[in-house]
C-alpha cells in the first residue's frame, strides 16, 4: 500500500513539473514580441541589429533634421551627441515633438534607416526617459538635473 502512495505522489509531482515547464515556455513564447530593448544611436551604429529585430532608439531630435514628406511621412535624426541615426515615421507625431528635445521610437533598423512604428516625445518640461538620459550622460550631452538628487 505504501509503494502505491509513493508512486502516485511521484507521478503527481512529475506531471506538475512538466505543466510548470510547459506554461513557462508558452509565456516566454507569447512575450517574445512584446519585449523591446532600448539602444542609443551610438549602440545602433556600433552593433547593427538585424532588420527583423524590433527595438527602441532614443536620444535628442537633431536640430534642423525634421523633414516632412508627402502626406503624413516624417524623417528626422536622433542623436546622443556622439552619433546620429535617421528615423522615418509615417503617422502623426506627438504635439510635444520638437528639435533638441528627447524622443523614444520603436521600430526596425533597415538599410541604415530606423523605420519607426511609434514615436514618443517627452510629456512635460522636466521629464526625460531614463534610458535616454543615461545614454546622453555617457556621451557628456546631458544638461538636466541629476535624477538621484
Amino acid at each position: 500500500m505504501k509503494s502505491l502512495k509513493k508512486t502516485r505522489r511521484i507521478q503527481v509531482i512529475m506531471v506538475a513539473a512538466v505543466a510548470l515547464a510547459l506554461s513557462t515556455a508558452l509565456i516566454g513564447y507569447a512575450m517574445r514580441d512584446g519585449i523591446n530593448f532600448f539602444r542609443s544611436p551610438s549602440q545602433v551604429l556600433a552593433e547593427t541589429p538585424s532588420p527583423n529585430e524590433v527595438f527602441r532608439i532614443g536620444g535628442l531630435v537633431e536640430a534642423g533634421s525634421i523633414q516632412r514628406g508627402q502626406s503624413d511621412t516624417v524623417s528626422f535624426r536622433v542623436t546622443d551627441g556622439a552619433a546620429s541615426v535617421e528615423v522615418r515615421y509615417r503617422g502623426i507625431l506627438p504635439d510635444l515633438f520638437t528639435e533638441n528635445e528627447g524622443t523614444v521610437s520603436t521600430g526596425r533598423f533597415v538599410d541604415g534607416v530606423f523605420q519607426a512604428q511609434e514615436v514618443l516625445a517627452k510629456h512635460d518640461e522636466t521629464y526625460m526617459p531614463r534610458e535616454v538620459m543615461e545614454a546622453l550622460r555617457e556621451q557628456g550631452e546631458w544638461r538636466g538635473p541629476d535624477p538621484q538628487s
